[in-house]
């Protein structure tokens, strides 16, 4: 690796954390500096997963105060974010992805669209603030969960969609929950992409620590956006996102 290479891989994974505190979607920048650097698709994604975890580590301890008083609701969550991404890491693993590739510019579109509707949808499906959770919201994070783990491109954009439709709260707070789920479902990957992919270690060397830094950077940029103007952000990351992996 050459410090051309070097630089390059710190700057996406700085990046790729900063986007990945703020709403999700940084896989984007980091996976793309990979295969531009002439690793193969699959190898590049499990060693974008794995180098990405420490900046969804970082968000979490980043909203350690928008995470008070939700431990419970992020307890039950997690189990349920743990087997989505199970199946997800498995579907990646075990079986040919070109069709679920075809389909993610569409998810995420499709999400990025529906958080921007999102307090229409809450008053429609959600119910009334203060009031039980709709279950709505575990399918949704399960299915977030497979999505994640199986491509991450875009995953805190379906889950802060999902969670933002069913929990009735600040949306800083959301993204804090947001946040944790995200780790989780990073763990139940990096765990079995280190076991059974062709992870390079060399690169999540680079790229661990710069996202780290991201992710740390990220929550404090998020904390100083008015909640309407997070949610136009994410709205305009996440159709960003999609026309990029639709022109991939």
């Amino acid at each position: 690796m050459t410090f051309a290479d070097l630089f390059f891989l710190v700057g996406a994974g700085l990046l790729a954390g900063v986007v990945n505190a703020l709403a999700g979607g940084g896989t984007l920048i980091s996976f793309p500096a990979l295969v531009a650097l002439g690793y193969p698709s699959l190898t590049a994604s499990v060693t974008n997963a794995v180098a990405l975890w420490p900046g969804y580590l970082g968000g979490v301890l980043g909203y350690q105060a928008e995470l008070r008083g939700q431990r419970r609701r992020a307890t039950v969550l997690s189990l349920t974010a743990v087997l989505g991404a199970a199946v997800g890491s498995a579907l990646l693993l075990l079986t040919p992805s070109r069709l679920f590739e075809s389909l993610v510019p569409w998810l995420v579109a499709f999400a990025s669209l529906a958080l921007l509707a999102q307090p229409w949808l809450r008053r429609r499906f959600g119910g009334e603030a203060g009031g039980p959770t709709s279950k709505m919201v575990y399918a949704g994070v399960f299915l977030g969960g497979c999505y994640g783990a199986y491509f991450n491109g875009g995953m805190g954009v379906l889950l802060l969609t999902v969670l933002g439709m069913f929990l009735h709260d600040n949306l800083h707070r959301v993204n804090a929950v947001r946040a944790m789920l995200s780790l989780v479902i990073s763990t139940v990957s990096v765990v079995a992409f280190s076991l059974f992919g062709p992870v390079q270690w060399q690169a999540v060397a680079v790229i661990a620590p710069a996202s780290l830094a991201g992710g740390f950077l990220g929550t404090r940029l998020a904390r100083l956006m008015p909640p309407a103007v997070l949610r136009g952000v994410v709205v305009t990351f996440g159709l960003g996102v999609a026309a990029a992996l639709a022109l991939h």
